[in-house]
């Protein structure tokens, strides 16, 4: 009887090394923040790479640059923005514990990080196209050429790791829309659906920082 009474006096969805839902919510936002930190600096590294080099051979970045089309870059930055309100609309619907709107909502997210994935497939495929791809097919040989390559080569690493989070972040998307469906969050726990949150704008963030490093420098160089 003492060990139904302490099963039904339990909240749905605090696991059992916590106190209380405050306690677990804070514990799993400071883990993430932890983590989004290690992305930070992970991205850093990159961000370092791309204004040393570009601090050596401005020239052929700006050409590098002007090569990159900027309709499709400012429309991918707007897709993110939207995502990420459409994605804090998600989170603010789990304070209240409304079900169908954090579907609808997860739902825009999700085909707001597809339609980004799809104009970054398209950017991609043109650059194979025209032999701007380092390593695979290269095809300029003019003085700047090494240079040039540098930055294609620094544009599909940085560009590809933020579409790779893109993926994982579309991935983790799907999980939390089924547990939403399943009727997992409520009001009152609704915590891993804040903290995706975390991660989806932190990659979005991450976009903003890019789209003008790579794409309007060609504008700053006069091609």
């Amino acid at each position: 009887m003492a060990d139904h009474a302490l099963h039904h006096d339990h909240p749905h969805g605090l696991a059992h090394q916590f106190e209380d839902m405050p306690q677990q919510k804070e514990s799993a936002v400071i883990g993430m923040w932890s983590f989004l930190i290690t992305e930070i600096l992970f991205f850093g590294g990159f961000f370092a790479t791309y204004l040393i080099y570009r601090s050596y051979y401005p020239e052929a970045f700006f050409e590098g640059s002007s090569h990159l089309d900027i309709p499709l870059g400012a429309f991918n930055t707007i897709v993110l923005i939207v995502s990420s309100l459409t994605m804090a609309m998600a989170v603010h619907k789990s304070h209240e514990g409304n079900k169908r709107g954090i579907l609808v909502y997860l739902t825009l997210t999700g085909i707001l990080g597809l339609t980004f994935l799809v104009v970054k497939y398209f950017e991609y495929s043109a650059k194979i196209e025209y032999g701007l791809v380092p390593g695979l097919v290269w095809h300029p040989h003019g003085e700047n050429s090494p240079q040039l390559a540098l930055f294609y080569s620094l544009y599909f690493g940085m560009t590809g790791m933020h579409a790779l989070h893109m993926i994982i972040g579309i991935g983790l998307l799907i999980w939390v829309f089924v547990k939403t469906a399943q009727g997992t969050y409520t009001a009152e726990y609704n915590a891993p659906i804040e903290i995706f949150g975390l991660y989806w704008h932190f990659v979005d963030i991450v976009w903003i920082f890019l789209f003008p490093l790579l794409y309007l420098l060609g504008l700053q160089g006069g091609h």
